[in-house]
């Protein structure tokens, strides 16, 4: 079969990825999309923007999905839909952490690294308007 693909979600995904892949054994390639559904804000707008689409072909190939955090679900459920178009032979979705009372849809989370409480998390990635992802440990921003 074809070689695998993990797609890191910009821009938080990048550091989780980039740990991930370095202990992925198999041969593999990377890619990216770039969503947005924040902006500057702590709640998501509700409505996610493609900033930056795949540079590589997924059709028949196994394509692993990578997060930072899964919240509302919206997002994964943007690439979901959105990835059934370009039929990948196998879709999987990872993500570093995973808010089981704040999802809205019924998603598929493959690979969880937490399960966390509803709270605003910065660090390793996470951002608060573009702020704080270079912080070493997450941290959950104080109300």
């Amino acid at each position: 079969g074809k070689t695998p693909v993990f797609i890191g979600v910009l821009n938080g995904a990048f550091i989780f990825l980039t740990d991930l892949i370095k202990n992925v054994t198999i041969d593999c390639e990377v890619d990216f999309f770039k969503l947005s559904s924040y902006g500057d804000a702590k709640i998501s707008s509700g409505k996610v923007t493609m900033l930056k689409e795949l540079n590589c072909d997924v059709t028949g190939r196994d394509i692993i999905i990578v997060e930072d955090i899964v919240d509302s679900g919206l997002s994964i459920k943007f690439i979901e839909e959105l990835m059934q178009e370009h039929k990948p032979a196998s879709m999987k979705v990872a993500s570093l952490l995973v808010k089981p009372d704040s999802l809205r849809y019924n998603l598929k989370i493959h690979y969880i690294g937490f399960n966390i409480p509803s709270k605003f998390v910065i660090g390793y990635g996470l951002d608060y308007a573009q702020k704080y992802r270079n912080l070493k440990t997450i941290y959950a921003l104080s109300e």
